[in-house]
């Protein structure tokens, strides 16, 4: 979920300023994609990816995902490209889901960004019946092929993660939890602000890329935090990158990135 793949511009560049050499450990790993672009820009560096959400299973199923793609498309052929799915054609779309759903496998939320509106998604068919359909069907096929390779996979909770290296030489943090105040429905746990407020802790005199947008007011909260209470703001002296994502044709919000690094520590 999100608009991270568009941030990798602003991220490779802000990464040539890191060693080569660091261990990067990334805590929130989601899809993996930082840890994949890491891995592609420093092929020598020691990558360890939190696969807390079990993104693998997703990756090995890619074949099953692509022959229900495939499917998908065949049927909307001929219909208007993001256009509700009406009538017929949805008995037909739903159909085709159920076929895979009984095969044993479908990945519902890259299926949410072929037949769903932008940026909303389903874990299950029983709620992918009741969503309004629309044709935004991917037009080529995914693939994973050396997609992991050469990154290290751990399945942790981060704060144990980051306990296991917080100590560890020339270590770099990537820590994009789920947003605040944004669906974080696809989730294994459900996110409070006191989790949120949590996950700061570990950029305290770290090395770190950290990712928020405008709407969690997280930054503005640690501003606050450091004028009105003994506490620091672990902000200060961060570099910081923004980018407008856009969800649909009326809706929008900022993309941010705020990196840091420590002197003492890194190399």
């Amino acid at each position: 979920m999100g608009q991270k793949r568009k941030f990798l511009k602003q991220f490779k560049t802000a990464l040539k300023q890191y060693p080569d050499n660091a261990v990067y450990v990334d805590l929130f790993g989601g899809s993996g994609l930082l840890s994949h672009t890491v891995k592609s820009v420093y092929p020598d560096a020691k990558v360890i990816y939190n696969d807390f959400d079990n993104f693998r299973e997703r990756l090995e199923n890619i074949d099953k995902t692509n022959q229900l793609i495939e499917g998908l498309r065949a049927i909307l052929s001929d219909y208007p490209k993001d256009s509700r799915i009406i009538g017929r054609t949805r008995d037909s779309v739903i159909a085709c889901v159920k076929l895979a759903h009984e095969g044993g496998y479908v990945d519902y939320i890259t299926l949410s960004s072929s037949i769903l509106f932008s940026m909303k998604y389903v874990l299950s068919f029983e709620a992918l019946e009741k969503e309004t359909l629309y044709n935004c069907v991917r037009k080529s096929n995914y693939s994973g092929v050396g997609y992991l390779e050469g990154i290290e996979v751990v399945s942790k909770c981060y704060k144990e993660l980051f306990g296991n290296h917080k100590d560890t030489v020339n270590v770099v943090f990537l820590v994009d939890p789920p947003y605040l105040s944004t669906d974080a429905g696809t989730y294994k746990s459900y996110w409070k602000l006191r989790d949120y407020l949590d996950v700061l802790q570990v950029l305290d005199g770290t090395n770190y890329f950290y990712f928020t947008s405008n709407k969690s007011s997280i930054i503005e909260l640690c501003e606050w935090i450091e004028t009105k209470t003994p506490m620091s703001n672990p902000f200060t002296g961060a570099a910081v990158e923004s980018m407008n994502a856009t969800v649909n044709y009326n809706s929008s919000y900022t993309d941010i990135m705020l990196y840091k690094q420590w002197t003492h520590n890194i190399s």
